[in-house]
């Protein structure tokens, strides 16, 4: 099986902010325990390269880098022990970086120029972000029909109310998400929360993909 496959395999990617590495630990037992072994921590901190670390290290869970914006970044997340990689947009050198490092990226597309140029580049998967303001589940049902090979991963506005419609769609394979992980149940150390909320998400994906 694939990386992106065993990414993939829950229906559901927890998009990750952590301030401080220190949580990222405690953070994977919660996503582990709960049922959802992988997470996308974003490079929006300074302490998402270290908090990758401290994750990759375990063993049990397959983590990732979201919101890289740069060739440099792509080289400390996946020196850090990123097993994939997650673009808001797409950028032909991060992207080439990637395949030269052999590692599965996502980059974001919304529009049909966008999904072109992946396509120009050898992919078929992207990331469809800001999902909620890009038309949700409607654009992609849209796009999919004259881009029938590609997988669509809608993230950003996605919640409990709206996975089913993401879900339900043979063309998505998952959906990123943040409920489960929020960067305030984080901070206030509510791990126990997390891992409820997890288990939570994990069976509404299973369900509503049904």
């Amino acid at each position: 099986m694939s990386v992106l496959d065993q990414v993939f395999s829950k229906k559901l990617v927890p998009v990750v902010v952590l301030e401080r590495a220190t949580d990222a630990d405690n953070l994977a037992d919660a996503l582990v325990s709960g049922g959802l072994p992988v997470a996308e921590v974003t490079f929006r901190t300074d302490a998402a390269e270290d908090s990758i670390r401290a994750m990759s290290t375990r063993g049990d869970l397959i983590v990732g880098a979201g919101t890289v914006l740069t060739v440099d970044q792509v080289d400390r997340a996946v020196g850090a022990g990123a097993r994939f990689i997650v673009s808001p947009g797409t950028s032909t050198k991060v992207i080439e970086r990637c395949q030269e490092l052999q590692i599965p990226i996502l980059p974001g597309a919304v529009t049909a120029t966008e999904i072109q140029m992946v396509l120009d580049l050898g992919l078929d998967v992207v990331k469809f972000f800001p999902a909620s303001t890009s038309g949700g589940a409607a654009a992609i049902a849209a796009l999919s029909a004259p881009f029938r090979g590609i997988r669509f991963v809608p993230t950003g506005g996605v919640s409990t109310a709206n996975l089913g419609d993401y879900l339900r769609l043979p063309c998505i394979p998952a959906a990123g998400g943040s409920w489960m992980v929020g960067p305030k149940l984080i901070a206030a150390g509510e791990f126990d929360e997390i891992r409820a909320l997890t288990t939570k998400a994990v069976a509404l994906a299973q369900e509503v993909s049904k």
